[in-house]
């Protein structure tokens, strides 16, 4: 009996606790390279045919934001930006690689658990040091697997969990949940690997998009010209680098220029993770398929655009498919929250490293400027603070998402801080946020996309392209696609000369530094 009576004791002390603190709980549910196209809410081409109900519901309940953009569009640098709210010259994070994110300085995560929130982060990291100011975390190792993937845990050990990642991960986000303080508010960084390459679905997706044609965007067979020359030296083109040919005898059959799918879908690396019964049914569903593609490549039927065709298709079942574990992942979230009496006191923001090209350009990648990868998604509901159904026209960047979480849990985000709390824009006060943006690409040789740097306004674009001392422009109300460079358009003078001064603004604003001290050999021009 006495212990019945301390137990009640302690829910009703941990509930008053909580209701004494009264700041939001915050969830955020983070995927890697998740392309507005194939968020249906976002609309578009795809929203009959692969709709995602339980994201569409943050934007149904919340806003949705489509000018939403990441400053760095690479993985481990954007979600560098998100934690510290600086761009990637100033947290270090420039690339993938190199030591990694570094943990001593300042980051919302460290701030809102000092204040008294518990915290948590759980699925994709990829910082590459492990994670500070969290009181738990559970991440996946480097890139990560879908199949059987491996944990590491706190204790630095790498424990392997058989399933599907995007299913193990929420498991495990909503163990946290059951078992956190509840006398604290929470903090929670619940991170999808998909839809990242191997886009490797699971096993009860595998005929999710059977019989389904995908529209093709009317940039699948860009020729690249118009625009910088470095755009035609890409190496990230579902023509002629998008491809499965890991088997030997396949690769007998190949033609030049024509790289043929293997016998697994995607590649071994997942292939060989599996259980002899996964595999049995990746087999059983990839081998008619390829088979069936064959017969008709060795009797000469394919054009070549037939086989960029074929390749897209593949290539956008597997993409969507893995998104729909992750928006079915997102719904058992959301319940979660309703079942548990969580719903009003919470903030859920649906959001992705950056935005991915699904044909567009003839594109399977990200890193470039352009729309469908600078742009990313984000989706926000917030009961009696955010309007239901609204949709802010505001330039938002990813270096806002720590000021913002500041200001929610009721505090100052520092002066070294280079994003913009988004409160206003979300309760609806402002109606404008950041006039323009500024992007930043280091990375060097992957994919061949070269470093560039650029200012986005609401209506044109300006990149530079150093290495080639290339400048080009675009006017994104007259061409949205971004087909036709206009920066040596008489027309265009006036805007030119008002957008190189912004250029020049902006990164004196961030302190951006000189190219040479990222590029090797490069030399100073005048201007």
């Amino acid at each position: 009996m006495k212990s019945i009576t301390a137990l009640a004791l302690l829910l009703s002390t941990a509930a008053l606790h909580a209701e004494k603190d009264g700041r939001p709980n915050i969830l955020f549910l983070f995927s890697d390279d998740h392309a507005l196209r194939s968020i249906s809410s976002y609309g578009g081409d795809l929203k009959t045919v692969a709709p995602t109900p339980n994201i569409d519901r943050i934007a149904k309940e919340g806003a949705i934001f489509k000018n939403s953009f990441c400053a760095n569009s690479i993985c481990g640098p954007s979600r560098a930006c998100i934690l510290t709210g600086k761009h990637s010259h100033k947290n270090g994070f420039t690339h993938n690689g190199g030591k990694g994110l570094d943990q001593s300085q300042w980051t919302v995560a460290k701030a809102l658990h000092k204040s008294g929130y518990t915290t948590a982060v759980i699925g994709k990291w990829h910082l590459q040091t492990n994670p500070v100011g969290f009181d738990h975390w559970e991440i996946l190792p480097g890139q990560g697997n879908y199949y059987n993937p491996d944990f590491k845990q706190m204790n630095g050990k790498v424990k392997r969990f058989p399933g599907y990642a995007t299913d193990i991960t929420t498991d495990k986000a909503i163990a946290w949940l059951d078992k956190r303080d509840q006398s604290k508010p929470f903090f929670l960084m619940c991170q999808h690997k998909a839809p990242h390459r191997t886009f490797s679905p699971a096993l009860r997706h595998l005929d999710a998009f059977k019989g389904v044609q995908i529209p093709e965007p009317a940039s699948l067979f860009d020729d690249y010209k118009n625009r910088s020359k470095t755009l035609a030296k890409n190496e990230m083109e579902i023509d002629r680098h998008f491809h499965w040919s890991y088997d030997a005898k396949l690769r007998k059959d190949e033609r030049p220029g024509v790289k043929l799918p293997g016998p697994d879908g995607y590649g071994t690396p997942e292939y060989k993770r599996m259980t002899p019964d996964q595999r049995k049914q990746w087999d059983a569903h990839y081998g008619p398929l390829n088979q069936a593609f064959l017969k008709d490549f060795k009797a000469g039927k394919l054009s070549h655009k037939d086989i960029v065709r074929w390749k897209y298709q593949r290539y956008m079942h597997n993409y969507l498919a893995t998104v729909k574990a992750v928006d079915e992942g997102v719904g058992r979230m959301l319940k979660y929250l309703d079942d548990n009496g969580l719903t009003e006191n919470t903030i859920v923001i649906y959001s992705s490293d950056q935005g991915f090209y699904t044909g567009e350009h003839g594109w399977y990648d990200k890193r470039w400027m352009f729309e469908q990868s600078m742009k990313m998604p984000f989706l926000i509901r917030w009961p009696g603070k955010v309007t239901a159904g609204s949709k802010p026209e505001a330039m938002i960047q990813n270096i806002d998402y720590a000021p913002t979480f500041m200001e929610v849990a009721g505090l100052k985000a520092p002066a070294e801080v280079q994003g913009e709390s988004m409160l206003p824009v979300l309760t609806g006060a402002k109606k404008q946020h950041h006039e323009s943006l500024y992007y930043a690409y280091y990375e060097r040789g992957v994919h061949s996309v070269p470093q560039h740097f650029g200012v986005r306004t609401a209506t044109h674009k300006l990149m530079y392209f150093p290495v080639t001392d290339e400048w080009n422009m675009f006017d994104l109300e007259k061409d949205p696609d971004e087909m036709k460079d206009v920066y040596g358009n008489p027309e265009y003078a006036a805007v030119r000369q008002e957008l190189r001064a912004e250029y020049d603004r902006i990164r004196k604003k961030y302190d951006a530094p000189d190219y040479s001290s990222h590029i090797p050999g490069f030399k100073k021009r005048e201007k």
